[in-house]
């Protein structure tokens, strides 16, 4: 169901339905849910990764339950460039990533989530390449240091080898949220609908984008428990449906150019 951006709201006053500007180069954008031990290491750790860049660090608390919120509004008390938004109810990982990037100010957007297994200190090498203009978004690659159990590695072989076959997508590693884009690209990305953070570098390959991959450090959860999951055989189910959804969209989609006609003297 596409999602309503009337159901956000945020401590701050910024309203999210006016267009911002680019005031930053960097925005970062986090959903978290229930994860009030690792929010306060994630701040810091974030902060340690983009000192020099002029960056804002935009977290989601998605309709969580325990401390999340409270933790996050005391760290934004002394952190001027970090804002703190929230679901009142859980909408999914997807919803909160659109919530972020239509409230973010920065020219470039980085995603990642909140449990600490991806390490920010890639971010730097990565809104790099974008920065450059080799890519129009960089895309994390866990595999060669992937610290899932064999449950969920299995998982993502079969959706990775599903992407390709049904999308054509030759991105390896699709599920890691840690990345940086273009935000005129990011913009475009269709999270209004549920799972749709699962499909991001095939959609941006749809419209034209070009994608690069790099490996980035991927670290077991140390707390808190994973979040916006099935189990094994309903992700893969839900994975299939969402993954033929995509399809038809790739199939329907056209590139809007307009060319203004030249008239006679």
């Amino acid at each position: 169901m596409p999602f309503d951006q009337s159901q956000a709201s945020a401590i701050s006053d910024d309203r999210l339905d006016i267009e911002p500007v680019a005031e930053v180069e960097l925005s970062i954008v986090v959903p978290a849910l229930d994860e009030q031990d690792n929010v306060p290491l994630l701040v810091e750790q974030i902060e340690f990764a983009t000192s020099g860049i002029d960056s804002e660090l935009i977290i989601i608390d998605d309709g969580s339950t325990d401390l999340t919120l409270s933790r996050l509004s005391s760290l934004a008390q002394t952190r001027p460039w970090l804002k703190v938004l929230r679901h009142p109810q859980t909408l999914g990982q997807s919803a909160a990533m659109h919530t972020g990037i239509r409230a973010c100010r920065g020219r470039f957007v980085a995603t990642l989530d909140a449990d600490l297994q991806n390490d920010p200190i890639a971010l730097p090498e990565m809104l790099e390449h974008v920065r450059c203009g080799t890519a129009d978004m960089v895309q994390g690659d866990r595999s060669l240091n992937r610290q899932d159990n064999i449950v969920r590695r299995t998982g993502s072989w079969v959706g990775r080898q599903t992407r390709r076959v049904l999308l054509g997508d030759p991105v390896r590693d699709t599920g890691c949220s840690l990345r940086v884009v273009r935000t005129e690209l990011a913009r475009q990305f269709p999270l209004q609908f549920k799972g749709m953070h699962r499909f991001l570098p095939a959609f941006a390959q749809i419209i034209g984008a070009r994608v690069v991959e790099i490996p980035v450090v991927h670290r077991p959860r140390s707390s808190g428990r994973t979040k916006y999951g099935w189990g094994v055989f309903n992700r893969g189910l839900f994975g299939l449906f969402d993954c033929l959804a995509v399809r038809w969209m790739m199939k329907r989609y056209r590139a809007q150019e307009t060319k203004s006609e030249a008239r006679e003297a």
